[in-house]
């Protein structure tokens, strides 16, 4: 499979507790629950939007076709989105962003670290991805931790620049197709 496989149709992964995959308007009152929370934005960059604070703006275009992946991430035994999972920013084919954000009620329970596995996992066994690379606030430890045990390095420090919309001092973290196990 390559990253052209998925344009048009986008990947559904299970884990043991979850399910990432495509959103759809029925999960609106899921991320009515989390998304306009203001204290999941504390890192992210900039603030929760329009979109965020009425997700249900989500799902009135039709999706462009594009290589990037926007996925719910879903506790496998009720289905509710309990946040969402990015790979952007593609470059050639070869290297992409990741991130992820999940709702505060589900911080601390190992998904973030269950979902960015099985994403990284994904996008090196089933494209031609050779690095997944993020941003990190170096305030965020718990963000660090999580890429850490799914084994991103930290890779280097950038002080005093642009994360999304905020100056801060960050962190980039990377991880290549050669380090998985």
């Amino acid at each position: 499979m390559a990253l052209a496989d998925y344009i048009y149709t986008k990947p559904r992964i299970e884990t043991e507790r979850l399910v990432l995959r495509p959103m759809t308007v029925s999960d609106v009152p899921d991320l009515r629950e989390w998304m306009p929370d203001k204290a999941i934005y504390k890192y992210w960059g900039k603030g929760a939007g329009r979109t965020e604070k009425n997700p249900e703006l989500m799902f009135e275009k039709d999706e462009k076709p594009t290589k990037s992946f926007h996925l719910g991430v879903a506790i496998k035994d009720s289905d509710k989105v309990i946040g969402d999972i990015w790979v952007y920013l593609i470059e050639n084919d070869r290297m992409a962003s990741v991130a992820l954000r999940l709702g505060g009620a589900y911080h601390s329970l190992g998904y973030g670290t269950e979902a960015l596995g099985a994403m990284t996992r994904f996008c090196f066994e089933n494209t031609e991805l050779q690095r997944l690379q993020t941003q990190v606030n170096t305030d965020n430890a718990a963000s660090c931790r999580v890429l850490e045990k799914c084994g991103y390095t930290r890779e280097g420090l950038v002080r005093q620049g642009k994360m999304v919309n905020t100056w801060c001092d960050y962190y980039i973290y990377g991880i290549l197709a050669s380090d998985m196990p």
